[in-house]
């Protein structure tokens, strides 16, 4: 069976409507539906000057033509301006992610693939708002962890969206364990990995120096890669970060694990930016989105780069794939 993806279209100022209005026509093995305003879509194709045939769906209809974009509409969007942002579209924007997650949830997709949106924007109507990873697993009871993927590398992160003098703190032994437990749990289901190898970073320069540059690895860090690789991990650390991301030591690697956000993030992004992908471990639901935010200033300019939506759209049906075939490893 084909697999059925929800595309929220995001930030409705940004460039998530460009990007949808590329997807018509695109032959993915799969069938796609558009979760956003159909009006949205239409004005953002007449600014591109792009031609656009749409068909509403909702679930349980059959899905139309591959040429035709399949739109299930929400019809909440207060300024369908491009390139300006106004709180007054959270609503609507946290209404897409909320319809599609659902969905997942209930077996109408076998996987959501989420277009960039502003926190900012989110922030400002007055909802508290750290993120796509955070507001999914509130929806679906989940335990996210970010992980982003690209050609030869994977990130995944022991913190996501913290102030940088949050981070220590929270890192405990019981939240490594758990993120830990859950990447190497979904390298396995749902990239097919049997025998995981992950390298883990240090949190300090040169991971604490013994001591005399923090005392987090030997009092965290260490002991919770102890008592994992005794369960029968293959755990690689902690290592500094500063030199973790050379060929050598990424050599047979499956996955690396950054202590925060921009610790790993800006290595993978400098590598394969536009064509990597931000995947969430750690919920009942397959979500995919692409690697960077909203770009005001290219929206409705034509000037942008698919690359990274459409890797999203194709890790979405690689991990549906074999999660259909109840996850078959190597």
């Amino acid at each position: 069976m084909r697999p059925r993806l929800a595309v929220t279209a995001g930030e409705p100022a940004g460039i998530g409507p460009d990007l949808c209005v590329h997807l018509q026509g695109h032959p993915f093995p799969a069938d796609v539906v558009i979760v956003a305003d159909p009006e949205l879509l239409r004005e953002r194709a007449r600014v591109l000057k792009m031609p656009l045939v749409m068909s509403p769906w909702c679930p349980g209809q059959p899905f139309p033509a591959p040429d035709v974009l399949a739109v299930w509409p929400v019809s909440t969007v207060v300024s369908r301006a491009h390139g300006i942002l106004t709180s007054q579209n959270a609503a609507y924007v946290l209404e897409t992610i909320t319809m599609a997650a659902k969905a997942c949830l209930r077996g109408d997709f076998e996987a959501m693939v989420t277009g960039p949106i502003s926190k900012a924007s989110v922030n400002d109507a007055g909802y508290v708002f750290s993120g796509h990873t955070e507001f999914l697993a509130e929806i679906t009871g989940g335990d996210p962890v970010m992980l982003l993927t690209a050609p030869g590398l994977r990130v995944a992160l022991a913190t996501t969206h913290l102030p940088l003098r949050a981070v220590p703190e929270a890192i405990t032994r019981e939240s490594l364990a758990r993120t830990l437990r859950i990447l190497h749990h979904d390298l396995r289901d749902r990239f097919g990995i049997s025998s995981p190898r992950i390298l883990v970073a240090g949190l300090n320069p040169h991971a604490g120096e013994g001591g005399h540059l923090g005392h987090e690895e030997a009092a965290t860090i260490i002991p919770v890669l102890d008592d994992l690789r005794s369960q029968g991990m293959q755990l690689i650390g902690p290592l500094p970060a500063d030199t973790l991301f050379v060929p050598e030591v990424l050599k047979g690697a499956d996955a690396v694990l950054a202590m925060y956000h921009d610790q790993g993030l800006p290595v993978l992004k400098s590598q394969s930016f536009g064509q990597a992908v931000n995947i969430t471990l750690g919920l009942p639901i397959i979500r995919t989105s692409v690697d960077h935010g909203t770009a005001l200033d290219r929206a409705g300019t034509g000037a942008i780069d698919t690359g990274s939506l459409f890797a999203a759209m194709d890790a979405a049906i690689t991990m549906s794939t074999l999660k259909s075939r109840g996850g078959s490893s190597h």
